[in-house]
């Protein structure tokens, strides 16, 4: 879901990608709604609900392959690279709302992503230290001291906000995840993770390993 200054150099754009403008609310996880406020705790009945559990076709097939409706406004596509990493390097740019995975030989895959909101980016050099499909979600203290009405834990599924795969950075509680949320996309609203559609995050997690170095440039 924020520190290292530096831009990508000689990335060449196949084509203007839109971005939604950073927005100043909170999405709610759960509801999909905007919070009027990202600093204040807001408790909604609707929001504090009985975990859903209705996720038994997960325990028998992948619903990415045919009944997950697959959104992404920001397709994913091999551009130019000339930068300084390695093939097999990830390499995030908040300020453009892109995730690049070096591929070598000049190019690398772009997708589109979700950012922190302001006041919850960040930036620096970590690895991927565990991947998972159809993860769990359980809420970081910090995240509960804001929204204490967040359940405590919720089984992977397509209602939980981390979505198809994720994958674990270092020792922090930021991860490259799915999202239950397609249409943010493109937009600053997580709370520092980086955030990705079902389909494109499932296309990463398939081509990088535990290992992989990832460089988050603000």
């Amino acid at each position: 879901m924020r520190r290292h200054a530096p831009a990508l150099l000689g990335l060449a754009f196949a084509a203007a990608a839109w971005a939604t403008p950073a927005l100043a609310y909170e999405i709610d996880p759960l509801t999909r709604q905007p919070l009027d406020n990202a600093l204040s705790v807001r408790v909604r009945p609707q929001s504090v609900q009985a975990v859903p559990t209705a996720n038994a076709a997960l325990n028998t097939a992948d619903p990415l392959d045919s009944a997950v409706p697959q959104m992404s406004a920001i397709p994913r596509e091999t551009v130019a690279y000339n930068g300084p990493y390695g093939a097999g390097t990830i390499v995030v740019s908040t300020a453009e709302r892109r995730l690049y995975l070096v591929l070598g030989g000049g190019q690398a895959m772009r997708y589109g992503v979700g950012v922190g909101r302001p006041g919850f980016t960040w930036g620096g050099v970590q690895t991927v230290t565990m991947k998972r499909e159809w993860p769990d979600w359980r809420p970081p203290a910090t995240m509960l001291r804001r929204r204490p009405d967040l359940p405590r834990y919720m089984k992977g599924g397509l209602e939980n906000p981390l979505g198809a795969r994720a994958m674990y950075l270092g020792g922090t509680i930021y991860r490259i995840h799915g999202s239950n949320e397609p249409e943010t996309i493109g937009t600053a609203v997580s709370s520092g993770c980086i955030r990705m559609t079902n389909e494109d995050v499932t296309d990463l997690y398939e081509r990088v390993k535990v290992g992989t170095r990832v460089v988050v440039q603000r």
